[in-house]
């Protein structure tokens, strides 16, 4: 088998359609059809089937695509042996975070260097950073166009697809009530869900992992939250915060830069309400040394922001 034809089955399930394959690996939508057909015909069971427009991949490929992902981590390792040998690897790490783990992550990240005892003989990497703040259910795909990619879910969201991903968990953070700091409720220590009933929120919007959040809090207090506003950014809640208009749910840790200038937290009495933040990888980026060592340093960053 074709190891190419094998990544193309296998970023044909992570990615959804033909078109969107051929866009990531900058060929035409016809080469992938072809290549596709190719790699069936060395198979005695059909490996995808149409849905609608769509062609989609059976149980059997599906199992075949977990197979070739073990096949693109062997070969990772391979070439990472030989970048290790030679002493040099040119390829830059890609990292992707949402919004407020970017905004606490990518200085320190950039700035802090390699983590002493990981790969401390070698070279630095080169990092390439972006932000992507989508659904919970779309962070998992990121991981086909980054190296790392930081996420972040609510307890009772489901897991990450541990069958297909190295997930590797940075924090535990709690989320807390932002409000302005002459609020009523400022000057208590916590606030208690009952105490939240009449209040105008900010939210984020609906798919985003926050937005459950304020649904639990409307359910602890016995009255829907009455929601004025869909701000996924947290640095522009928290300038509608610092006016006095309303108030939102923020996370502790990430979001501690922007509790400033008029902004405070609180947490919620009798109500556990974390994230989770962790970083989700292909088994073939966490293969490269380089790889390793850019989580090492971002499980520092983290720590060190929870302290």
């Amino acid at each position: 088998m074709d190891p190419a034809r094998l990544r193309l089955l296998r970023e044909l399930g992570d990615r959804g359609s033909v078109a969107a394959v051929a866009a990531a690996m900058h060929v035409s939508a016809s080469a992938v059809s072809q290549q596709l057909a190719a790699l069936q015909a060395t198979m005695p069971v059909p490996l995808t089937e149409k849905h609608g427009r769509r062609l989609v991949l059976t149980e059997a490929g599906e199992a075949l695509a977990i197979a070739a992902a073990r096949v693109e981590e062997a070969l990772a390792e391979a070439r990472d042996a030989v970048d290790s040998f030679l002493q040099h690897e040119q390829r830059p790490v890609s990292v992707s975070a949402f919004h407020s783990a970017g905004l606490a992550f990518f200085g320190p990240l950039l700035a802090g260097g390699p983590v002493p005892g990981v790969d401390a003989t070698g070279p630095v990497p080169r990092l390439l950073l972006a932000d992507a703040d989508v659904a919970q259910d779309r962070f998992a795909g990121l991981t086909a166009d980054y190296d790392l990619v930081v996420a972040h879910r609510l307890p009772h969201e489901p897991a990450w697809p541990l069958d297909r991903l190295v997930v590797t968990p940075l924090l535990v953070e709690p989320l807390d009530i932002a409000m302005h700091e002459t609020h009523p409720l400022a000057a208590q220590s916590e606030v208690r869900p009952e105490d939240l009933r009449d209040e105008r929120w900010i939210s984020t919007h609906e798919g985003f992992p926050l937005a459950g959040v304020l649904h639990h809090l409307g359910a602890l207090s016995g009255r829907a939250p009455r929601i004025d506003h869909r701000i996924n950014e947290f640095s522009v809640a928290a300038q509608v915060v610092r006016t006095g208009a309303a108030i939102a749910v923020m996370p502790r840790t990430t979001a501690a830069p922007l509790a400033v200038d008029g902004m405070i937290l609180r947490p919620v009495a009798g109500a556990v309400l974390v994230r989770h933040v962790d970083v989700l990888a292909r088994p073939e980026a966490m293969a490269r040394s380089a790889v390793r060592s850019v989580l090492a340093s971002l499980q520092r960053v983290a720590a060190d922001a929870a302290r």
